[in-house]
């Protein structure tokens, strides 16, 4: 039985609730991916009632759910705070500004976040993490003994206790590996998974466009990690294009020519979907493909209705024989 095909809302959280679901019924997407920005999956309002009502909602639209995704305040656990933070998290995060306190306040909202998700009947809550070291990526000035292994206490010291809470509830968090986060890589991501002792309820929201342009094989991913894929992400992303802007983008905004990357539409980039399909098949992964749609250059309802077939034509079943096994006569009809 194929996948379920589910669309990301979270460049979507300008559309109301209600209106999201109509579209993305009209797109052709089996459920939606809930966002907690907008009014898509409020936390501060998430009791049992308001779940049972988003709930009710998807399904009188024909819809599923399978996660939500918290990337905004999850980015805040562990960052550094500073005014760009103002702007995406919610007042009562941002609170006074200070940045321990928005940290603190942050991974609170994550632990209700899980216990919100367990409410509404999943059990991934998808995110970012944050990092106190993203800024030392490049290492001059020469990063100081110690200053890398501090990120990732840090980010054990502050993770630990939620991914503590959601085990006790049965709900797993899927971090986004992604640069700015404490993992953006393989290498990193195995990092992050050993600071926490590689926690039951910790693993990865598998998303290929953040790996392709880095350099990093996206397929390899999928089996050094196989027991950590909780959720996937269908994102598509070019290299090679301008050669201006390096692999991190060189402070020049999305759909710029001299970008040497950029995300596009899936199916227009350069990522291999056969390849992950394959993977994810090997692995064994039942879950959702949800499709994360970002394309500067195109209408993003024509691109999310393309997104949806392109991802359904490429996704197929794994084989339950050996082919070949049937040149054994006792195994013909």
């Amino acid at each position: 039985m194929p996948r379920p095909v589910t669309l990301f809302t979270g460049q979507w959280a300008d559309i109301p609730f209600n209106t999201m679901l109509e579209k993305a019924k009209t797109f052709g997407y089996d459920g939606l991916e809930l966002a907690c920005w907008g009014d898509h999956f409020e936390v501060a309002k998430a009791d049992q009632a308001y779940c049972d009502a988003k709930r009710s909602a998807l399904d009188a639209a024909g819809l599923k759910a399978f996660a939500i995704s918290t990337h905004l305040v999850g980015q805040a656990v562990c960052d550094r705070i500073d005014e760009r933070h103002k702007t995406i998290l919610p007042d009562y995060i941002w609170g006074d500004g200070d940045p321990e306190g928005v940290r603190q306040r942050a991974a609170e909202e994550v632990i209700k976040t899980g216990h919100a998700a367990k409410r509404f009947g999943v059990n991934v809550v998808n995110g970012f993490t944050g990092s106190s070291i993203w800024h030392l990526l490049y290492s001059f000035p020469p990063t100081l003994p110690g200053q890398i292994d501090a990120g990732y206490e840090d980010f054990a010291k502050r993770w630990t206790p939620i991914f503590d809470e959601f085990q006790k509830i049965g709900v797993k968090f899927a971090l986004e590996v992604h640069p700015t986060e404490i993992a953006f890589d393989i290498s990193s991501a195995e990092r992050a998974l050993k600071a926490v002792d590689y926690h039951p309820a910790f693993g990865f929201n598998y998303d290929p466009s953040h790996f392709g342009y880095q350099g990093v094989d996206y397929v390899k991913f999928i089996y050094k990690f196989s027991d950590r894929i909780f959720h996937a992400h269908m994102k598509d992303a070019a290299w090679d294009l301008g050669h201006d802007a390096g692999v991190f983008g060189g402070n020049v905004d999305f759909h710029k020519p001299e970008r040497y990357w950029d995300f596009k539409s899936v199916g227009r980039g350069n990522i291999n979907f056969e390849k992950i399909i394959r993977a994810l098949n090997d692995i064994g992964y039942t879950g959702p493909l949800s499709v994360e749609w970002e394309d500067g250059g195109m209408d993003r309802e024509f691109g999310a209705t393309e997104s949806a077939a392109y991802v359904k034509s490429k996704d197929f079943p794994p084989s339950n024989i050996v082919f070949d096994a049937q040149f054994d006569k006792s195994k013909q009809a």
